[in-house]
């Protein structure tokens, strides 16, 4: 029997009970395949857009047959224990907020995800003292959010704040000095940086100096920290591009 695809990682890495409530929701939001797969499917009544190249259930359920408040709960819970989940969450997400709106004119799903997001967001510097991996699973998956859900085909100014004070954290000098911290905010710089500065530049330029003060006054950094920081200095410099020379060095550097 081969590996299981990435898909059905994301459902099978739940115990039974949550693993029926997910699948429920998933139903929902057309991501079963004939095969009994999990999928993101980017659909409207009249077409069906996979991502994977299987038939995908066309039987459309009723969002208010599953509660979805605990949904909600369940893929935050999951996102700040599984890195790995909580980079795929808002991709899932978006599909769940996409289905419920389209079908029952409802946001339960989305008021529930936003409100333990607050909640997380406000006991942040706890959820770092006691989990550094929760901290950084936490940071991945509230950037994750912001970069899928859109409000009138925008960024949501509500997660603008929250997302730019969590990053703000971790260009800190005590993050700074663990890999972890420094390797995620550039990740999710080079995600959700060039939207972020198109929000709120101001706060953009304050971070880099943050950052670049970091990069220049090295004390605990690590040779790849410094070597993280300095590729997403040039990288912001570059308009939020990789230029083939930098590609080039950086990669062959990490590689080294």
């Amino acid at each position: 029997m081969g590996e299981p695809s990435r898909e059905e990682y994301k459902i099978q890495s739940f115990d039974a009970e949550t693993q029926q409530l997910l699948k429920t929701a998933l139903k929902v939001a057309c991501f079963e395949t004939e095969d009994g797969e999990y999928s993101v499917c980017q659909r409207s009544y009249s077409n069906c857009s996979r991502l994977m190249p299987s038939r995908c259930n066309t039987q459309y359920r009723d969002p208010g047959a599953v509660d979805l408040e605990k949904v909600a709960n369940v893929i935050v819970d999951h996102s700040l224990q599984d890195c790995v989940f909580s980079k795929e969450a808002g991709r899932m997400c978006y599909a769940i907020i996409q289905a419920e709106s389209k079908q029952a004119g409802q946001s339960v799903f989305r008021r529930g995800l936003l409100n333990r997001l607050q909640q997380e967001y406000q006991a942040r510097e706890q959820l770092r003292a006691r989990s550094l991996q929760g901290w950084v699973c936490y940071v991945t998956f509230i950037c994750n959010i912001f970069d899928y859900l859109r409000v009138n085909n925008m960024p949501m100014m509500a997660l603008v704040n929250p997302v730019y004070d969590c990053l703000f954290r971790l260009a800190q000098p005590d993050s700074l000095s663990k890999e972890e911290e420094v390797d995620c905010l550039v990740l999710q710089l080079h995600r959700v940086g060039e939207q972020l500065e198109k929000m709120n530049g101001q706060r953009m330029d304050e971070l880099f100096v943050l950052i670049r003060d970091g990069f220049l006054l090295p004390t605990g950094l690590s040779s790849l920290a410094q070597l993280l920081l300095l590729e997403i200095i040039e990288f912001r410099a570059a308009g939020w591009k990789t230029t083939p020379a930098a590609h080039k060095y950086y990669y062959s550097e990490v590689s080294d």
